[in-house]
């Protein structure tokens, strides 16, 4: 996501090769990264990526790639106008520059980075009707787009991102699919102070509403008090969600990328192992699993 903005070809590489030492070879890029997004950058994250795939470090087989075509914008007017709109030639368009930039002949798993209509999201929670637009692109395009992608070798897996449970019920459906039974301040290093003001999408997500300095002070709190750092509390609660296959992680220095990984891997304070690739995981301990619900109680979903 920062890689060719704040991660420079050489820091990524050495991040990539970081990550298939630990076992990690599951990798997510997008069309419009790096962020903050701008003419100057786009299509970087992808490039760099595929410079790595070429540069002999790793077999393309033992990779998994994905990435994703832009939702409109009208922002981004260097990504194809705008984009204006994610219909099958847009996403044929897409794919296709992407496939150019990663140097490779197929995409793992290719998703849509958020739909094409009006819905709450980065920061949103309610759903406002003033909102909505005419012209959305109909799901049934898009997945026949996707659907010839995967015909033709392009790609192997699709799927969809910033997605709503509605949305994401209606393209299962449509696939013939079954529904799913659920749903899913700083350092001055930190991404939040070094892009302020430049990443409209973070610090509306993440930005000062009434709950969010309270509810980081509570969760910090439990880190330190069970031994573990906040980032290690956090990893290991997302990994210990039953309906939850796989984290995406990110990390723009070594010591970030160290910590994230022996929070997924090392022995946990109080009980039993997790690790990457063990059939059981007790990611946390039930009793922090019960006090963490109760400062979600008290400050529910601060960063929608």
């Amino acid at each position: 996501m920062l890689f060719g903005e704040s991660t420079s070809y050489p820091q990524a590489e050495q991040l990539l090769g970081m990550c298939m030492e630990a076992g990690v070879n599951f990798f997510d890029t997008a069309e419009m990264y790096p962020v903050p997004q701008r003419a100057e950058t786009h299509g970087a994250s992808e490039e760099y990526l595929g410079r790595w795939l070429r540069s002999g470090a790793v077999r393309r087989e033992d990779v998994v790639l994905a990435s994703k075509v832009a939702g409109p914008s009208g922002q981004m007017t260097w990504i194809r106008g705008g984009p204006h709109k994610v219909d099958a030639h847009n996403i044929q368009q897409a794919l296709d520059a992407s496939l150019q930039r990663l140097q490779t002949d197929y995409i793992d798993l290719y998703q849509i980075h958020w739909p094409d209509r009006y819905v709450p999201m980065f920061g949103d929670s309610e759903y406002d009707p003033f909102c909505a637009y005419t012209g959305a692109v109909p799901l049934e395009e898009q997945l026949e787009a996707l659907g010839r992608a995967v015909q033709q070798g392009k790609v192997r897996y699709v799927g969809l991102s910033n997605e709503t449970p509605w949305g994401l019920c209606k393209a299962l459906a449509l696939a013939g699919t079954p529904a799913p039974t659920g749903a899913n301040g700083g350092p001055p290093g930190a991404r939040l102070n070094r892009y302020r003001g430049r990443y409209a999408e973070a610090e509306s997500r993440y930005g000062p509403r009434p709950n969010v300095v309270s509810a980081v002070a509570a969760y910090a709190a439990l880190a330190a008090d069970v031994g573990l750092s906040p980032t290690a509390l956090a990893l290991r609660f997302v990994l210990s969600r039953p309906l939850v296959a796989s984290a995406v992680i990110g990390a723009t220095s070594p010591e970030q990328l160290e910590e994230l990984l022996r929070a997924a891997a090392q022995l946990l304070p109080g009980g039993g192992a997790g690790g990457i690739g063990e059939g059981i995981r007790e990611w946390l301990p039930e009793d922090v699993l019960q006090r963490i619900d109760e400062i979600h109680e008290r400050y529910p979903n601060p960063t929608p």
